[in-house]
């Protein structure tokens, strides 16, 4: 598994604990460019969560979908190794 395999892997995981509707849009030719790897649903709130790994940043086409989801009242994560341990906590509290 690549390393950001295992970081989508443990995203799956806190999504599953914590209830959550989740989709994984797959970027190809004939799905959207840049859309995050998940597009998550939970207590009302809709959540675009990136994975990353290795120290990698989100692409510029990336952070443009990311922005415009949190521009739309959505919420936009980029999650790594460093900080997917919070995702659980982040997808618990209430905004």
């Amino acid at each position: 598994m690549t390393p950001e395999g295992k970081v989508k892997a443990k995203v799956k995981k806190v999504l599953a604990e914590v209830g959550a509707y989740y989709a994984m849009p797959m970027g190809t030719g004939m799905g959207s460019s840049g859309v995050p790897d998940f597009l998550v649903c939970k207590g009302g709130l809709f959540y675009g969560i990136e994975c990353k790994a290795n120290g990698n940043k989100p692409t510029a086409l990336q952070e443009t979908n990311l922005k415009r989801i949190r521009e739309a009242g959505g919420i936009a994560l980029v999650i790594d190794e460093t900080n997917v341990d919070t995702l659980k906590q982040e997808m618990c509290c209430e905004r």
